[in-house]
């Protein structure tokens, strides 16, 4: 019976990170198209391109802020990126199959939620669906410094959030904050993806790959650094959520009793 219960939710988890990451890169990626697409009326009502930056990064951070406070950051926790789910794995917050778990139903929902994008037409083809591509006149080893440092600063904020009881409530808010400051000032250089799944998903039905490594090997190079860098807060964190850390339902308890999500 533990067998069939312990199937379940991960089945349930799978879910629940398979459609917390294709509402991110649906709506996210939307933003980015109505900011960006060629014939879209943004630009002449913000022709102020950092600000037009600026305002899809918070509109992208709070997307992903919403979906941590729904259902779906309840359940699973709401990591919506393999970057992340990897340091929780480090952190001995959660087993290595659930973890492989967690980023298959990441990339898949990643290409599913990018589907709908097509229905953008040529707005969305004139920027390629808002895939990630190395800036105009960067470097490849430049792009690729740009995923490591970006991913390495919004991984350590989070893991600073939840590491302290004082501010950890406030963990989900910080994300339209710091995605408003990075996407101006990084986004010319790779795109500010910090997440190999948002990278995946436009690539896929864009067919633009240039560059495709650094989208991998960045972020998760960047999250691994930040996971030395704070590994001293790793014993502070109480489970591998950001948000819903004091939620005890049955899935996390059936998780706890089998060593799975940790509780300290």
């Amino acid at each position: 019976m533990d067998e069939v219960k312990d199937l379940k939710y991960r089945i349930r988890f799978f879910i629940s990170e398979f459609s917390g990451t294709a509402l991110l890169l649906l709506a996210g990626l939307s933003w980015v198209i109505l900011m960006f697409g060629s014939g879209s009326p943004m630009a002449q009502l913000i022709p102020d391109v950092k600000l037009r930056q600026m305002i899809t990064g918070f509109l992208f951070g709070s997307t992903g802020a919403a979906i941590a406070l729904s259902a779906i950051g309840k359940t699973s926790g709401a990591h919506i990126n393999p970057a992340v789910t990897m340091v929780f794995w480090l952190f001995r917050k959660i087993e290595g199959r659930l973890a492989i778990t967690y980023i298959l139903a990441q990339l898949t929902g990643a290409i599913v939620g990018c589907l709908p994008l097509l229905l953008w037409g040529r707005m969305g083809r004139s920027i390629e669906f808002g895939a990630t591509v190395p800036g105009e006149g960067y470097s490849i080893l430049t792009a690729l410094t740009g995923e490591i440092v970006t991913t390495f600063i919004m991984v350590s904020l989070l893991v600073i959030f939840i590491g302290f009881r004082q501010i950890r409530q406030f963990t989900p808010y910080m994300f339209p904050f710091l995605y408003a400051i990075m996407v101006p000032m990084e986004a010319a250089i790779s795109g500010t993806s910090t997440n190999p799944a948002r990278s995946l998903g436009p690539a896929i039905i864009s067919g633009q790959w240039d560059g495709w490594w650094i989208y991998l090997i960045g972020p998760l190079a960047g999250a691994f650094l930040a996971s030395i860098a704070c590994s001293l807060l790793a014993k502070r964190i109480t489970i591998a959520k950001l948000y819903y850390f004091d939620s005890h339902s049955e899935g996390d308890a059936l998780l706890r009793r089998k060593g799975l999500l940790i509780k300290n």
